[in-house]
């Protein structure tokens, strides 16, 4: 147990920087403090793994292409991210990690890998996450009006833990020439109303669908071009949105019941 933010040495073997919050509502609750675990994070960790002689692994986000203007995003894109706007203490504080983690590796030689990940959802999600998976399940098995912003037109691509961690797991195993970056999502593509209309129909809720404003910044469009993963990998998701919203409601609840 450690801040990232405070530097540290310990003995490991291989390094997963996971550390940040990942849900709006929770990185934007103290801004600074999120840039800081992504930024501060990433050079602590970064010292670490250049002191140990050991691999890390970078858990970047999709959020680094911010709302894209290329549909489905392939590693090559820059992305289109407002560098002010109230997400952007999430998505620069990451983008920043990725220099940070090529500027090790091309000054100090440290071996790294950055992988992009798109939306993951499954159970162990904590029920005030304040995303969308979560929070449309908790509200259902409630009788809550399922809250959805914008016109519901927006969408996103959703990615079970189980086959994000595969992937993850292939990634730390690549040669050491191949650094990334690299995403892994699921590039099934589906929109918030139609995620919303799935999940009343898998837990027989009788909840209505509710319309509120679409928040700053929120991107419009979010799928992964897993070519790369595919070809380097080996790798492309296994669990269906179906399998895996029915794996996930289970799991809420019994959470819900307890």
């Amino acid at each position: 147990r450690h801040d990232v933010t405070s530097p540290l040495q310990v003995d490991v073997d291989d390094i997963f920087n996971l550390a940040c919050p990942a849900s709006p509502i929770h990185y934007q609750h103290d801004p600074i403090r999120t840039t800081a675990t992504s930024v501060l994070g990433a050079i602590n960790l970064l010292d670490l793994a250049k002191s140990t002689g050991m691999r890390i692994l970078q858990a970047s986000t999709s959020e680094v292409y911010g709302d894209p203007d290329v549909h489905p995003q392939p590693e090559d894109y820059w992305g289109r991210v407002n560098p002010i706007g109230t997400r952007s203490c999430y998505n620069e504080g990451k983008r920043c990690a990725e220099t940070l983690f090529f500027s090790y590796h091309r000054q100090h030689h440290v071996d790294i890998k950055i992988a992009r990940i798109f939306n993951t959802y499954g159970p162990r999600m904590h029920p005030n996450d304040g995303r969308v998976v979560s929070n449309f399940i908790v509200q259902a098995l409630n009788g809550d009006d399922l809250t959805l912003y914008g016109d519901g037109c927006q969408s996103r691509s959703f990615c079970y833990v189980d086959d994000l961690i595969e992937a993850m797991l292939l990634t730390m195993a690549t040669p050491k020439d191949f650094t990334g970056p690299i995403n892994l999502g699921n590039p099934a593509e589906i929109t918030m109303i139609e995620l919303a209309e799935r999940v009343l129909a898998l837990t027989g809720s009788k909840s209505r669908i509710v319309l509120k404003p679409l928040p700053h910044d929120d991107p419009r469009q979010r799928q992964p071009d897993i070519r790369l993963a595919e070809n380097v990998l080996g790798w492309r998701p296994r669990v269906s949105l179906d399998d895996g919203l029915k794996r996930t409601i289970e799991y809420f609840r019994q959470l819900l019941r307890a």
